[in-house]
């Protein structure tokens, strides 16, 4: 089954794995997931990131450890940003702080992936992917 919009899915999945209250997320792996990952757990959104290979599975999975605080999921919000069809690009001067800093913006630069706070220190702007908080 092909994906238009891999990282809608990915976000999706985790979403719906916090409604349900779910301890993990396992999607299939990709450099851009792993990156988007890493940020997030970087950032304390997540327990841990792993690439796992199990014998008898043709490709590799993504496993994403949820994280909780007093019974309560620590992502509280995803709102998908620039999409397959409305690409959304801001310099960095007009990267806003989500929430007033209680959340961040995933930032696809030149320099790669950065939280909203990376991108306006390093005077970077780029592709606002998404928004969590």
């Amino acid at each position: 089954m092909s994906v238009t919009d891999p990282i809608s899915d990915m976000l999706t999945q985790v979403r719906n794995a916090l409604a349900v209250r779910k301890d993990f997320v396992i999607l299939p792996v990709s450099k851009l997931k792993v990156a988007i990952a890493n940020l997030l757990q970087a950032a304390g959104y997540l327990v841990s990131v792993e690439t796992v290979s199990e014998e008898g599975q043709k490709f590799p999975t993504l496993k994403l450890v949820l994280k909780y605080s007093h019974d309560k999921s620590v992502i509280q919000g995803l709102r998908r940003v620039s999409k397959p069809g409305q690409r959304i690009y801001e310099p960095a001067s007009h990267i806003r702080p989500v929430l007033n800093g209680s959340g961040i913006s995933v930032v696809s630069t030149p320099q790669g992936l950065m939280t909203d706070q990376q991108a306006r220190d390093a005077g970077l702007g780029g592709e606002v992917l998404f928004k969590v908080w």
